[in-house]
């Protein structure tokens, strides 16, 4: 049986993937990797810099070459662009009661800077705490639908205290 993966890992490694990392789960293990691309290229034998090749990490290029050499051991997660941040922007103003309040969220959320407008919005009428909370709970149901789509056990108890 594999172990199974903590929710919090899961739904940690999409806020810290960036465009110059990916995140892979060990199905052995547990464990979730953020890799660098270019450590993946040099896991993979693709033609990179000396200088590049000379930037990874041992136990990063390690784990790249074991996530990679292993069939089904090594998994990609989903990134932030699979969640789609701005549907659950829009799902969440529905869920307010029909006030000036979601008006002026539905406003905030259209053209350039929709997030950022959002936010400040959110914030001025008091319920930014409202929309993090509810973000958390649609980014957790997202990475356990993906879980148990990949048959990926996961460990649901609650991790460290979130500050």
């Amino acid at each position: 049986m594999r172990p199974a993966v903590k929710i919090d890992d899961l739904t940690d490694s999409l806020a810290m993937v960036s465009p110059e990392t990916t995140a892979w789960l060990d199905r052995k293990t547990g464990r979730v990797w953020i890799l660098e691309n270019h450590v993946m290229a040099v896991a993979e034998g693709d033609f990179i810099e000396e200088e590049e090749s000379s930037d990874c990490h041992e136990d990063e290029l390690a784990a790249a070459r074991i996530l990679l050499s292993e069939s089904g051991r090594g998994i990609k997660l989903p990134t932030a662009f699979d969640f789609h941040e701005y549907r659950h922007m829009e799902r969440f103003i529905d869920t307010l009661p029909v006030s000036s309040a979601a008006d002026q969220l539905w406003r905030a959320i259209k053209g350039r800077g929709a997030f950022r407008h959002f936010k400040d919005t959110a914030h001025r009428l008091g319920v930014l705490d409202a929309w993090y909370a509810y973000r958390d709970e649609a980014l957790r149901r997202f990475m356990l639908d993906w879980a148990r789509a990949h048959d990926i056990p996961v460990d649901e108890s609650p991790g460290r205290a979130r500050v």
